[in-house]
């Protein structure tokens, strides 16, 4: 018996490294679908250069038409694979049983509309990485139930919910190859309570899903070699110095204040559409139109040719956040006339075209702020935390640039001159909204396993801590808590901060003492 016992366990961690190794070849298959079909989008943009309007018919009917796909599709295959999915894989792991939500039609129309909505670019500003967990524990139940039927051996139905918590970190690693932070993520977002027996599973098969993510990108040529995906090159002599630790918690309070204006937007658009009659009829009947609708009016907006040339919108999703982490000043580069910007080369000349990233810095913000929310109504499968990660990075950025002016480009100790680094305060940002936005403090550390800046873990975890107080003060729902009330999804709120008992459970329950019988229970 102990021998079996022991063969059981090693064969549910050959499906644990199964699902770790399947999920991260969908997530490269899924990026190298979509960066070919980006490429098409941009290359038929540049060949009409010179006609203005097949320019801005190129530009608009490119996204709406892969939307619109991209609802029909889900919505004709699965009406249960629009949106994140988070929610639900959340009330799933809770104990409320939801099959729809891990079937294989689920599967299939998930992944192809995914690769449709992150093929239409920063236009629609969606990511990939909730519907990406979804995905990830729709393959780990089809494992559980193929290792049951291969051995046909009851005890492995055990091993269901173990799982799912192991693919929910799975997912997040394959997105990005960051596993420490995949496991934070599902411990802190997925489960409402973590079993520690869990915890070497979900270290196990996020590695090696993340590993196999990295090799096959360097196999394809898209990395030379095994470095973090989004590789920066920060001063490592002196990355800030220590009164920057106050500034940094500025930023922190800063993002904290931003992040509660946008999921307090994200909560009133939730409500709007939920009453909204004319709304109701559109989304009850036209999904496609409606998307299609919409899409062109966030492509319209960001057109380059107009108002998208202060918005950086020829950049796609990893461009921008590249781009933001840049170390150098650009207020610097952009008043050296010695320096030819050249896009190709510096894709941050993008936030220039008039020599004041400021303007367009904060136009930025300003319009991606009510588009984001907007784009979070599309009935389509898509991911909101990425679009966050970047606006976040977009506030840091400007912060670091408006500091690196006022300290006159530098801080000076002696006779050394030290430059201030924008793009720390970029990664700091990127980790403190997102995390204020969610709820969670995994943000800080996928913003070190993304960039491989351990150099700046002190001022990220303090920024992220910050921003999470500000946002859950006057216990305002999370992201992800917003979307599970909007749906009437049974959930637990977070338990990082205390909750009164009654909010939880129902005040106006029946009451039994102790000495009650069947009968007494019965009339209850």
């Amino acid at each position: 018996l102990c021998l079996v016992g022991s063969v059981l366990k090693i064969d549910i961690w050959y499906c644990f490294a199964a699902l770790g190794i399947l999920t991260a070849f969908l997530s490269f298959l899924m990026d190298l679908s979509v960066a070919k079909l980006l490429r098409a989008h941009q290359w038929l943009y540049s060949q009409l250069e010179g006609h203005c309007l097949l320019q801005f018919l190129c530009w608009t009917l490119y996204p709406v038409s892969l939307s619109a796909l991209s609802t029909s599709f889900s919505q004709s295959i699965c009406p249960f694979s629009a949106g994140s999915g988070v929610p639900e894989v959340r009330t799933i792991l809770s104990g409320v049983d939801m099959p729809h939500y891990l079937s294989l039609t689920n599967l299939f129309a998930k992944y192809v509309g995914l690769i449709c909505t992150l093929a239409a670019g920063s236009t629609v500003f969606l990511g990939k990485v909730g519907p990406f967990v979804h995905l990830s524990t729709m393959v780990g139940a089809y494992l559980n139930q193929l290792c049951t039927v291969l051995r046909g051996v009851k005890e492995v139905i055990l091993t269901e919910g173990a799982m799912l918590v192991v693919a929910a970190a799975v997912g997040v690693a394959s997105c990005f190859g960051a596993p420490i932070s995949g496991v934070l993520f599902s411990v802190e977002v997925m489960s409402s309570h973590f079993a520690l027996k869990d915890y070497c599973p979900c270290f196990f098969a996020a590695a090696c899903g993340a590993l196999t993510f990295h090799l096959l990108s360097m196999w394809s040529g898209e990395q030379e070699t095994l470095r973090a995906l989004f590789q920066t090159s920060f001063s490592e002599d002196l990355p800030f110095y220590p009164l920057e630790i106050l500034v940094f918690a500025i930023l922190g309070l800063l993002c904290g204040a931003v992040s509660c204006v946008y999921l307090f937007c994200h909560r009133w658009i939730l409500l709007f559409i939920k009453t909204n009659k004319i709304l109701i009829k559109v989304l009850s009947t036209e999904k496609a139109l409606y998307s299609a609708m919409v899409v062109f009016l966030l492509a319209s907006v960001t057109f380059p040719l107009s108002a998208g040339q202060y918005m950086a919108s020829k950049l796609t999703i990893k461009q921008l956040l590249s781009s933001l982490l840049d170390s150098r000043q650009w207020t610097s580069q952009s008043h050296n006339a010695s320096v030819v910007l050249q896009p190709n080369l510096c894709p941050w000349s993008e936030w220039i075209p008039s020599g004041n990233p400021y303007l367009t810095l904060g136009f930025f913000l300003f319009m991606k702020l009510w588009m984001l929310v907007l784009a979070c109504t599309l009935p389509l499968p898509a991911g909101y935390f990425m679009p966050v990660f970047i606006y976040g990075a977009a506030i840091g950025r400007l912060f670091g640039e408006g500091l690196a002016f006022v300290s006159l480009n530098g801080v000076y100790l002696g006779q050394d001159r030290n430059p201030i680094n924008p793009g720390g305060y970029a990664l700091a940002g990127a980790a403190a909204f997102s995390g204020a936005v969610t709820h969670t403090l995994s943000p800080a550390l996928l913003a070190l396993e993304l960039t491989g800046q351990s150099t700046h873990a002190a001022p990220i975890l303090l920024a992220t801590l910050v921003a999470n107080a500000l946002a859950r003060s006057g216990q305002r729902p999370s992201f992800y808590d917003a979307l599970s009330i909007s749906k009437k999804l049974p959930h637990l709120p977070s338990l990082l901060f205390s909750v009164p008992i009654g909010k939880v459970l129902d005040p106006g329950g029946p009451v039994l003492e102790r000495t009650a019988g069947p009968t007494e229970i019965q009339q209850r």
